[in-house]
């Protein structure tokens, strides 16, 4: 029970940060890191999506569960220009 809560409000987290430039720090396994900064594009029932620009001619959309930042495999931090502070989604603290 305490589970499905916190992935609904990581998922409220990302909701409200919609169309926001994100920062990403996913762990692909078998000791490769993929960060990356980009846009949150939208927010599904179980996955949200990330849009990398990485160069003019391609755009890169990468998906990942809620489940993800729970276990910490995915960090996902937003970045406040408003205050200078950077907000990590998921993180308890």
């Amino acid at each position: 029970m305490a589970v499905s809560n916190t992935l609904v409000r990581i998922k409220e987290d990302l909701d409200s940060h919609v169309g926001r430039t994100v920062r990403l720090k996913a762990n692909q396994g078998r000791k490769r890191i993929l960060e990356a900064e980009g846009i949150l594009e939208q927010t599904y029932p179980k996955v949200f999506v990330v849009r990398i620009d990485e160069n003019p001619r391609s755009v890169k959309r990468i998906s990942y569960s809620y489940a993800d930042v729970l276990t910490s495999t995915v960090e996902v931090s937003i970045d406040d220009a408003d205050n200078g502070v950077e907000t990590r989604i998921g993180c308890t603290g």
